[in-house]
C-alpha cells in the first residue's frame, strides 16, 4: 500500500515565500535509505529552519553524518533507550536555540528566527504506553506555568482526541483523550489549522483493514497564534514511515504557490491504488539513485491523477466528500 494518508497541496518552490519552515517527522528508525532520502528531499523542497525527528533509534555518531548529508548546522540529541525512541533537534544558523529541558519525551526550548522574536518551543513525542501518558500530560502542563506568552507544541502526541480523528479500528481510548482534552483546558493551547488531511498515520493496509488516525498536531498559545497570525502546517505525505511529516510554515502560504499534486486520504481505502502505485514506482531505467527516485515519484503521481479521474471522475463534490 502506499504510504500516505495525506493530502499532499504545495508547490515545491513554496520555501521562496516561507517566513519559517519547520519540519517534524515520526521517522520510526533513521537507518535506511529510503527514510534518510525522503528528509533530504524534505529538506530541499522546504529549506526548513529547523527539524525534529522521533523514533530515530539511532545514535548520536549515525545522526551526525545525516545531519552533515542534509547541511543543518546545529544539533541535540536524546539518546534511544536500546532500540527504542531517540530524538533529534537540528537548526540551521538563522536559528538562535537554548535548550531548557530534554528526555526520551521532549525537547524544551527557546526559539529566536533571524534575531527576531523570542518564544517557547516543545518538541514532542507522546509515550504510546497508558501507563506513561498521565504523567507526561502533567510534565506538559508544568511548562506552560513557566510561559504565560509565546509557545507552541508540535510532534507526535500519541492520541486521539476524538472518534472523528480516527478511521477504522477499534474504538479511541476514551481515558487518553479526556487526559489531553483536559491538558487543553488547563494550558489554552489553540490547534495550528492543518492542510493536506486530517490523518497522520495509517497501518498501511487497505480495504476493510486499513485503520488512519490523527497522530500529530500543532498547539500554540494565543500570544504565540498573535505573533505568527498566518502559521499553518502542513501534512507531507508519508514515506519510508507509517507517519506523515508535519510542516510548521509561520507565514502561511504564498497566494502565488501552484496547486500540483494531491493524494486524497480515503483512495488507500480502494484495493485498485495499491496496484496502481505499484505500477508507477516499478522501474528498469537506469540512473543514479537520486534522479530515479525524482522518476519513480512523478510516474506515481501520473498514474494516480489519471486513475482518480477514471475512477471518481471531475464532479466537485465527489472531490470534496473524498478529502472529509
Amino acid at each position: 500500500m502506499p504510504d500516505s494518508s495525506s493530502t499532499l497541496d504545495v508547490s515545491a518552490s513554496l520555501s521562496r515565500w516561507l517566513h519559517m519552515a519547520l519540519v517534524a517527522w515520526n521517522v520510526q528508525g533513521l537507518g535506511n535509505n529510503d527514510t534518510v532520502r525522503a528528509l533530504k528531499n524534505l529538506n530541499l523542497k522546504y529549506q526548513p529552519a529547523i527539524i525534529f525527528l522521533s523514533e530515530t533509534k539511532q545514535r548520536k555518531r549515525y545522526l551526525e553524518r545525516v545531519r552533515r548529508k542534509i547541511k543543518m548546522s546545529n544539533s541535540f540529541y536524546v539518546e534511544p533507550e536500546g532500540a527504542a525512541g531517540g530524538l533529534a533537534l537540528w537548526w540551521c544558523d538563522d536559528a538562535r536555540i537554548i535548550i531548557l529541558h530534554s528526555n526520551k519525551n521532549i525537547i524544551d526550548t527557546k526559539i529566536s528566527i533571524k534575531g527576531e522574536d523570542v518564544w517557547f518551543g516543545s518538541f514532542v513525542y507522546g509515550p504510546p504506553y497508558d501507563d506513561e501518558k498521565l504523567s507526561f500530560w502533567e510534565m506538559l502542563a508544568r511548562r506552560r506555568v513557566d510561559r504565560d506568552s509565546k509557545w507552541c507544541v508540535i510532534e507526535d502526541l500519541n492520541v486521539v482526541a476524538s472518534q472523528d480523528e480516527k478511521m477504522g479500528g477499534a474504538l479511541i481510548d476514551q481515558t487518553s483523550a479526556k487526559w489531553y482534552l483536559d491538558f487543553l483546558d488547563i494550558t489554552n493551547l489553540l490547534e495550528i489549522p492543518m492542510k493536506g488531511g486530517m490523518f497522520t498515520w495509517s497501518n498501511k493496509r487497505s480495504g476493510e483493514d486499513v485503520i488512519l488516525e490523527k497522530l500529530y498536531r500543532a498547539l500554540a498559545t494565543v500570544e504565540w497564534s498573535a505573533l505568527f497570525d498566518k502559521a499553518i502546517v502542513l501534512v507531507e505525505a508519508a514515506i519510508a514511515s507509517d507517519h506523515c511529516p508535519l510542516v510548521l510554515c509561520t507565514d502561511g502560504l504564498s497566494r502565488r504557490s501552484k496547486r500540483e499534486f494531491k493524494f486524497e486520504s480515503k483512495w488507500i481505502t480502494e484495493e485498485e491504488c495499491y496496484n496502481v502505485v505499484k505500477e508507477g514506482w516499478v522501474s528498469n531505467t537506469q540512473r543514479s539513485n537520486d534522479k530515479l527516485f525524482v522518476g519513480k515519484l512523478r510516474r506515481t503521481k501520473s498514474r494516480l491523477i489519471k486513475w482518480s479521474r477514471e475512477k471518481f471522475g471531475k464532479n466537485r463534490r465527489t472531490e470534496e466528500q473524498l478529502i472529509h
